[in-house]
Parts: structure tokens; C-alpha cells; sequence
């Protein structure tokens, strides 16, 4: 399943804690798509990632909004 998680507007820590409630809620190998327009949450959602074990299959950038695409990995 992929589903799409829209943050832009919103300041660190809210994409982080949005992402990882939208998370709890999908199957493991589901798919989590965030936009973000904060630069910090380039950072925060690597390093949230990176601690809470799922992972970070992409990021980009088009035209200052941020795409992270997350796999559910536990």
C-alpha cells in the first residue's frame, strides 16, 4: 500500500510526529510518502528514520517542497 502524508506549511516537529502516526497505522512494506516545505525535515525524518528502524527509500526537492518516501520496516 502507498499512502501520502501532506506536511507542507507545517514546522518540525509535526512532520515527524504526523509521519510516525500515519506509520503505527500501516503494514510493514507499506510505502509513506511526505511533503514538507520546513528544510528541518530533511534532517528530522533521516534521523527519525534512522532510530526508529523503517526506511528512507528517497528524498527530493522540486521547487522548495520536500518528497520523502519512507518504507515501513518493523
Amino acid at each position: 500500500m502507498r499512502a501520502h502524508l501532506d506536511t507542507q506549511g507545517l514546522a518540525c516537529p509535526l512532520p515527524v510526529l504526523l509521519a510516525q502516526k500515519h506509520l503505527r497505522a500501516m503494514a510493514v512494506g507499506d510505502r509513506l510518502t511526505v511533503t514538507a516545505t520546513d528544510p528541518l525535515a530533511r534532517i528530522d525524518l533521516a534521523l527519525f528514520c534512522t532510530k526508529e528502524g523503517h526506511g528512507l527509500i528517497s528524498v527530493r526537492e522540486e521547487h522548495g517542497v520536500l518528497f520523502f518516501e519512507i518504507e515501513k520496516r518493523h
